[in-house]
């Protein structure tokens, strides 16, 4: 045979058939409460989180929770290192492994490499502009602009 209990509203204990007694506010909610003590503190207004007897306080302050239950063991991530595109896990090891000296300079090497590059496309668009030009010194001259005769903009 299973037992109905309800639950104290103050003190938040369980209150067995034929015990309690029961308060209805004026909104019709219900309290249940174990007790006179209970009944009496919650209609003084006490706070149940600050009397440490209630399941409240205890609950708040996490008292007797390691009896009842055991702590959960939690799965720890475990580090995976992978490569990605543009580098495979070799290369990633390699250059970690690198000295820090060697690092700059082949990173000196390769800028000084970019920037040569930049200096000969640089240089291959101005002799292609020098070769456009015609003789004269001056490219095709652009038609003459109509005169301005003021007013706003008729």
């Amino acid at each position: 045979m299973v037992v109905k209990t309800e639950v104290c509203a103050f003190s938040g204990l369980k209150i067995y058939p034929g015990k309690g007694s029961r308060f209805v506010r004026v909104d019709s909610r219900m309290f249940l409460f174990i007790d006179a003590k209970c009944a009496a503190s919650y209609h003084m207004k006490r706070n149940p989180r600050k009397l440490c007897w209630t399941q409240f306080y205890r609950k708040l302050h996490k008292k007797g929770a390691q009896e009842e239950t055991s702590k959960r063991r939690k799965n720890r991530s475990v580090k995976i290192q992978r490569g990605f595109v543009g580098a495979s896990l070799d290369i990633i090891k390699a250059k970690r492994t690198q000295k820090p000296e060697d690092r700059a300079a082949a990173r000196d090497a390769a800028i000084k490499d970019a920037k040569a590059k930049s200096k000969a496309t640089a240089e291959k668009k101005k002799a292609e502009a020098k070769k456009a030009v015609p003789k004269g010194g001056k490219s095709a001259a652009p038609a003459p602009k109509a005169p301005n005769r003021g007013g706003k903009g008729r």
